[in-house]
């Protein structure tokens, strides 16, 4: 989906997923080398205007991975909100940031973390990218900054030390669409 705000000091609102696959030895981190910036990075895309955030991921992680939401676990805090009245409750993005997309636009982000021990059920859209690949921790933290964005690299490696051991899988489908 093309950028919604197209003025400078603009910011789009999108949605990114990190998936896991925890069926080997050690957790390896599934990411994508993206199209056009060439750069190894999470699944993920802007919230489109009849969408909510938790659908844009959904629909996200099903284009550019090709898994369903069915095949992967939601990693949530122990402590979070499990019901509010009245509306749809959300899950807890493990991060939110605001990072510039170019001189003049900003993305902001909600950030999703997702377990899985399975390949994927579909295929890659066709547009989509189709160079995949599964790092370590120790991969990630090798590659140099001509292939993945620093700030990426933290987000990556805490995700590595931090929410995977400490935070929860859950069923992501308990949450509405």
């Amino acid at each position: 989906m093309p950028h919604l705000h197209t003025e400078p000091g603009q910011h789009d609102l999108t949605v990114g997923a990190y998936i896991f696959r925890t069926d080997f030895d050690q957790p390896k981190l599934l990411m994508h080398m993206h199209k056009k910036l060439n750069k190894w990075l999470q699944f993920g895309g802007h919230v489109e205007l009849d969408e909510t955030p938790w659908q844009a991921i959904a629909h996200e992680i099903e284009e550019e991975s090709g898994y369903q939401l069915s095949q992967l676990q939601l990693l949530q805090p122990e402590e979070r909100m499990r019901k509010i009245s009245l509306a749809n409750l959300h899950p807890q993005p493990f991060a939110v940031n605001t990072h510039p997309f170019n001189d003049e636009h900003y993305h902001t982000v909600l950030e999703y973390v997702f377990t899985t021990t399975e390949d994927p059920q579909g295929v890659v859209e066709e547009d989509e990218s189709q160079e995949l690949r599964l790092f370590t921790r120790e991969e990630i933290k090798a590659l140099p900054d001509a292939e993945m964005y620093p700030g990426s690299r933290d987000i990556c490696l805490y995700l590595f030390d931090t929410i995977l051991p400490s935070w929860q899988p859950v069923d992501p489908l308990d949450y509405h669409l």
